[in-house]
């Protein structure tokens, strides 16, 4: 029987299972043989020749034990991008390596980058630097004393 839209969700499990059990016969397996070399149930196969439900992940097993998992691909194959969607990410796709650049020279003033003296990490030993403006200061929060 060929699977057609117009036939009942039943009715194309039913058609699935008779050809997987076709399948199993032509590999002159019984359904017990299919059912260790799956990892699966003797009554696992039987229902899925009966076209009654099961797992996907069993199905697959099956199929691959059978040597038909190829199936899959034709009947479900990847979706292409649109064309509208090749365009947009042929625009996106990598043309060149680039290699690190210093800010100066990545803000568009190559050759002008300024070298900085190393920091020195900062020590327990060291006093805070109370010149410098922080941030509730700059905001015009006095400090308690």
């Amino acid at each position: 029987m060929r699977i057609t839209s117009d036939l009942t969700d039943a009715a194309v499990a039913h058609v699935l299972g008779e050809r997987i059990e076709r399948y199993r016969i032509e590999a002159g397996l019984t359904q017990a043989e299919l059912a260790e070399r799956a990892g699966i149930g003797k009554r696992t196969v039987e229902r899925i020749e009966a076209g009654l439900g099961v797992e996907l992940v069993t199905l697959i097993r099956v199929l691959r034990t059978l040597n038909t998992l190829e199936a899959f691909e034709r009947l479900l194959p990847e979706v292409p991008p649109s064309p509208i969607a090749q365009l947009d990410l042929r625009g996106k796709q990598r043309q060149r390596v680039s290699h690190s650049r210093s800010r100066s020279e990545a803000a568009g003033h190559p050759g002008q980058a300024r070298e900085r003296a190393p920091a020195k990490p900062w020590t327990w030993e060291q006093p805070l630097n109370r010149d410098r403006p922080t941030a509730k200061r700059a905001r015009g929060i006095k400090r308690k004393a």
